[in-house]
């Protein structure tokens, strides 16, 4: 049994072969912080005949099942990672909607500190910061 099908076991959902073709593509590094729109199109690329409508409800079974986290960056629409990585931190561009992982423990130990100030113990947490490429490798940079 692969890796795939045993997150999916593990999750409590039958294994189908949109639920499988899906999660390939989202453990591919480049799919990370892509949306439904995005990830039917790759389908389509690779040969998938997967509709839209199965790609928005096997993403939230996986959102619902904690395969992949849920963004809502500035550009308005939701985009997917899968929930296996490393805790981060994202810096998007409101240009071109490029997203920079980060990590820095500064900041994780100042977010704890003010929860402790403020009696409250963290379960979990998400920190987006939102500015500009200051850089000619913007997408959008001339528009």
């Amino acid at each position: 049994m692969t890796d795939g099908n045993q997150a999916l076991k593990k999750a409590g959902l039958k294994i189908t072969l949109p639920r499988v073709k899906i999660l390939e593509l989202m453990q591919d590094p480049e799919n990370q912080h892509i949306s439904a729109e995005d990830l039917y199109k790759k389908l389509l690329e690779v040969g998938e005949e997967i509709g839209l409508a199965t790609v928005y409800r096997v993403l939230n079974q996986f959102d619902d099942a904690g395969i992949l986290n849920r963004h809502h960056f500035e550009s308005g629409k939701a985009v997917f990672e899968m929930s296996t990585q490393h805790h981060h931190d994202h810096l998007v561009c409101l240009t071109c909607d490029k997203v920079i992982e980060f990590s820095d423990e500064v900041i994780e130990r100042r977010q704890d500190e003010i929860a402790m100030r403020h009696n409250i113990k963290l379960t979990h947490h998400s920190l987006y910061l939102y500015g500009h490429c200051t850089n000619d490798t913007c997408d959008h940079a001339d528009e």
